[in-house]
């Protein structure tokens, strides 16, 4: 099993959610407002007066074999929607209850 967690504008919250549909990804944690800026470039994200876009972020645990379909499936989303910013991150998932 492997933790997804995805933080991206808010703006893409409705084609965030088809991707997770469309690949069956049913179980999720989300926070609605979380403040970011990227790595190397875009606007800050931090709901503020001169800053006003927000995040949002998920957290995900799937079966290994779910990790890239869904990994691909966010770089397409990201590469058509570059200014919003995006980014997924996939840890290892020792054990689960």
């Amino acid at each position: 099993m492997k933790a997804v967690f995805v933080s991206y504008n808010q703006a893409l919250t409705d084609p965030m959610q088809e991707i997770l549909d469309d690949l069956g990804v049913r179980g999720f944690t989300k926070w609605e407002l979380t403040m970011g800026r990227g790595s190397f470039d875009g606007e800050p994200h931090y709901g503020t007066h001169a800053w006003p876009s927000m995040n949002s972020s998920m957290l995900m645990i799937v079966e290994d074999e779910k990790v890239a379909p869904l990994l691909d499936a966010f770089r397409k989303l990201d590469s058509q929607t570059k200014m919003q910013g995006s980014r997924a991150f996939v840890w290892n998932i020792e054990q689960m209850m």
